[in-house]
């Protein structure tokens, strides 16, 4: 940018605090003290693409859930997550009382951290990008695995894959040895052990509950004291792939709870190129994927979405 050109306008948002960064789906605002507030939308983006139509409660489902699996990972793994329910986010941050109607029940006040530069990816089936890679040279991220695998069959065990955290564009599988040269050897053996065993919880939770959770994706950051912390969104329908155990069958794709429904849509559009402008989502669309959202919800905490009683990060790991 030369001297003569007006520095670019740094994007907004809706709360009186700076705004540090706008994605496709969560703002990140610095709210002093060393906190942050992350708040979820109903914004859905597919492609790459943020999508016209939002999806009513996707921003309580990403950021609810996260925190009902934070409480019941309390003592196992430190976390960014200090507050969800809105009294106590304002005992911290008075100044956000007055604007409750913009974050509350979106919004989660967390720890600053340093976020590291790898997504730690656990796959648990054969599924989306891992099952291109693979039908392609029999390879997850450069790794082979055996011989004559099926489309969304479990693998011998559940794989640590890591992936790039692509700022624009899609995240690209990369081997172990990646993870090392990105953060060195001992941490990333931590990140890799971490991820399987909050995996491995995950998958047994969910499977109490009638669901598999054929993969997910954790990310880490590290305070200003020096600690690693499971950061961002945790088991989310967002970052995860669910499936209902009960119509499960492996050879092809499965029925995922999450945005599947709008991604099927666009994937049929012969005119669309996947690129901006996006279309508009029919109704039923949008409908498909809200009950996909509020089904996993409620399969997995056991509450409709609006009768969900918010937790306490005081109350210890929850059942």
């Amino acid at each position: 940018m030369s001297a003569s050109e007006p520095a670019p306008s740094p994007p907004r948002g809706d709360l009186p605090f700076p705004l540090i960064r706008k994605g496709k789906v969560r703002e990140l605002y610095d709210v002093g003290d060393d906190l942050l507030l992350l708040v979820a939308s109903d914004r859905v983006s597919a492609f790459d693409v943020v999508l016209p139509q939002p999806i009513p409660g996707k921003g309580q489902v990403l950021t609810l859930l996260t925190a009902w699996w934070l409480q019941r990972f309390q003592g196992q793994v430190p976390h960014h997550l200090v507050a969800v329910r809105p009294d106590e986010v304002e005992a911290r941050v008075p100044e956000l009382a007055s604007h409750r109607d913009r974050w509350a029940r979106r919004g989660m006040l967390v720890r600053k951290t340093t976020p590291l530069p790898v997504e730690c990816v656990v796959r648990g089936y054969l599924a989306g990008s891992a099952w291109k890679e693979y039908r392609k040279s029999g390879t997850l991220a450069g790794e082979p695995l055996p011989p004559d695998l099926e489309e969304s069959g479990p693998l011998p065990s559940p794989l640590f894959s890591p992936a790039t955290k692509a700022t624009e564009g899609h995240d690209e599988n990369i081997p172990f040895q990646g993870v090392v040269d990105r953060v060195g050897r001992s941490r990333a053996a931590r990140l890799r052990d971490t991820s399987l065993q909050l995996y491995a919880r995950g998958a047994q939770v969910a499977a109490e509950r009638g669901l598999l959770l054929a993969d997910t994706k954790f990310e880490f950051g590290v305070d200003a004291a020096g600690e690693l912390r499971l950061i961002d969104e945790v088991l989310t329908p967002d970052s995860s792939r669910y499936w209902p155990a009960d119509r499960y069958a492996p050879g092809g794709p499965q029925p995922s709870l999450d945005k599947q429904p709008i991604r099927d849509y666009l994937d049929d559009l012969e005119d669309w190129p996947k690129e901006p402008p996006p279309p508009d989502l029919p109704p039923e669309v949008v409908q498909a994927a809200e009950e996909r959202y509020r089904e996993v919800f409620r399969r997995l905490t056991g509450w409709e979405l609006e009768a969900y009683p918010l937790p306490s990060m005081d109350e210890g790991p929850g059942p």
